[in-house]
């Protein structure tokens, strides 16, 4: 499972985990956990990043309607996974 590390702006580093990622609409969309081995806490990011940018800029998904759009394509995707 791959490791990413996140710095959010005037805060410490957070580690997680990538579960899955896909595209839709041209948007980049990644499933992650705070949690390798166990059940942990799971988000849905969206890449914002520019098509040059060195470095990802990921925000999470709080609008209800594309969280449920996109939590069904992750738990389709995963199947032993229940997002919805």
């Amino acid at each position: 499972m791959d490791k990413i590390v996140f710095r959010p702006d005037g805060e410490e580093p957070v580690e997680f985990y990538v579960l899955e990622q896909t595209t839709i609409g041209g948007r980049q969309y990644i499933l992650v956990t705070d949690s390798e081995e166990e059940d942990g806490e799971a988000l849905i990011l969206k890449d914002l990043s520019k098509e040059d940018a060195e470095e990802g800029v990921y925000e999470i998904v709080t609008d209800d309607q594309e969280l449920r759009a996109v939590a069904e394509i992750f738990s389709n995707v995963l199947e032993d996974v229940d997002l919805v």
